[in-house]
């Protein structure tokens, strides 16, 4: 199983989102988050006078996947949707995950990323 944390611009979180669902990846968290890259932020002039804006608005999404296949599916379109070649456009976390545990059944592994009644009842 692995984790990816992809944290990309505020205004690309509804084409991620979109692009996630449409690959069928629907497990996911998303988050308001604030931070800075290599840019640092930026120089702002707010009523005549220059402010330095160190933390940057940003979108995180945290998605669990079964296999590195799908990892790589997911950074792909992730990869995709997100790119403005712009700085500021984010970065995509890759972790490989232990063991994930669903709280309600208390199913580990896969087997915990999806709800195989709620499947049957769409069915």
């Amino acid at each position: 199983m692995v984790k990816i944390d992809a944290i990309v611009r505020t205004e690309k979180m509804e084409e991620v989102e979109d692009a996630l669902k449409e690959m069928n990846v629907h497990g996911m968290t998303i988050s308001e988050v604030m931070g800075c890259g290599t840019s640092l932020g930026y120089t702002k002039v707010v009523r005549g006078n220059k402010v330095d804006i160190n933390l940057v608005p940003k979108v995180k999404f945290e998605v669990v996947v079964s296999s590195k296949e799908w990892a790589y599916k997911t950074i792909d379109a992730i990869s995709k949707v997100a790119f403005t070649g712009e700085h500021g456009d984010g970065k995509i976390f890759v972790y490989e995950l232990m063991d994930v545990v669903r709280i309600r059944t208390g199913e580990h592994g896969p087997e915990a990323l999806w709800d195989t009644e709620q499947q049957e009842k769409k069915k």
